[in-house]
């Protein structure tokens, strides 16, 4: 299936596998290459010197086009940049808006920039500042999140700019990606759908507690970082929730501690991301304060396999997966029930 997706990044489907720190490592990210879609690598929770090495891991695994995805507010973006375009990385993924700067730094390099934006002005500003594409996520994504629904947001994007729109937030089937190219867009983005693969390295006791969860069991919640963050209903999320101010600000600087010591962090840099969070996202200095929750919590499940202890996030989708295919069976089965629905409807046979 050839879209302005395809066209622009190489791949041989659109789908996008989305960048999700502690799971988009190299095995996720080579796998979903060789099955064709988009493997994007999630380097906010890597080191530069992890990340120059995660890169040249999925290179040595794959051959396919693949992308990194970077916080544009982070302190050393410009270096992380720099890592990408040495390294020669075809996609440059955005979390936040990126700097002007930084898109025209890779656009000279010949890197194609997709911001990923939850409203139609941040698509339009993207835009203007010369991104390639942009991936536009609805309410229904995991993680961080926004309040407008997919459906609602999406038509909205795709009348709005004159870029190729890659539509995320409540994906994991052919039906679904049918539905997205029905909207104008060139392709869809998944987070949990990926997560919930073979290929995914999060410890079999999450992916469990993920199989098991219901519609109902997917919140949204600020009590992790102040910030509205969907996730998997747990003990500690209701535990964080009921959680005094003196309690959650203890616990917000001891993860900020602890990821300090993980990544190499040093509290001056810590400090300047998180003035920059603040000015960027108007959040007061005890919601900056608890974003330091959000790498060692999600670490805690992702990486520990220790769900009592740590935070999953997850798109609504979550409550309706039901197993854990390769990379390369599930991107199959999608493009295969997509071409089978295409063809029904250009046969007139309507349900």
């Amino acid at each position: 299936m050839e879209t302005a997706l395809t066209r622009l990044t190489g791949v041989r489907h659109p789908i996008v596998q989305t960048g999700m720190g502690w799971v988009s490592g190299p095995r996720l990210v080579s796998a979903t290459a060789n099955a064709g879609a988009l493997g994007i690598l999630a380097s906010a929770t890597m080191t530069p010197d992890r990340l120059r090495e995660a890169i040249r891991e999925v290179r040595s695994r794959t051959r396919a086009p693949f992308g990194v995805n970077l916080r544009a507010d982070a302190a050393d973006a410009g270096d992380r940049v720099r890592i990408l375009i040495e390294e020669g990385v075809r996609v440059a993924s955005f979390a936040l808006a990126p700097d002007p700067g930084l898109v025209a730094e890779l656009k000279e390099a010949g890197v194609v920039v997709i911001p990923t934006v939850g409203a139609r002005r941040h698509a339009e500003k993207v835009a203007a500042w010369g991104a390639d594409a942009v991936i536009v996520q609805g309410a229904e994504g995991g993680g961080h999140t926004g309040r407008v629904a997919t459906t609602v947001l999406l038509p909205q994007v795709v009348d709005a700019v004159r870029i190729p729109v890659v539509a995320a937030g409540g994906f994991f089937d052919g039906r679904g990606l049918v539905a997205a190219l029905a909207y104008g867009a060139a392709g869809v983005a998944m987070g949990t759908r990926f997560l919930l693969t073979s290929d995914s390295t999060v410890p079999d006791a999450v992916k469990a507690r993920y199989l098991a969860a219901t519609a109902a069991d997917v919140t949204v919640t600020t009590a992790v970082d102040g910030l509205p963050h969907r996730m998997l209903r747990t003990e500690l999320v209701t535990a964080l929730e009921r959680s005094g101010r003196a309690g959650t600000l203890l616990g917000a600087l001891r993860s900020a501690a602890a990821y300090r010591r993980l990544s190499g962090t040093g509290w001056l840099r810590m400090l300047r991301e998180g003035r920059s969070l603040r000015r960027g996202k108007d959040l007061t200095w005890s919601q900056v304060l608890r974003a330091a929750n959000t790498p060692m919590l999600l670490r805690a499940a992702m990486v520990d396999g220790r769900p009592d202890t740590g935070v999953m996030a997850a798109g609504q989708v979550a409550g309706v997966i039901e197993d854990l295919p390769s990379c390369t069976e599930l991107v199959e089965r999608i493009m295969t029930e997509a071409d089978e629905i295409l063809g029904a409807l250009q046969a007139g046979k309507l349900p």
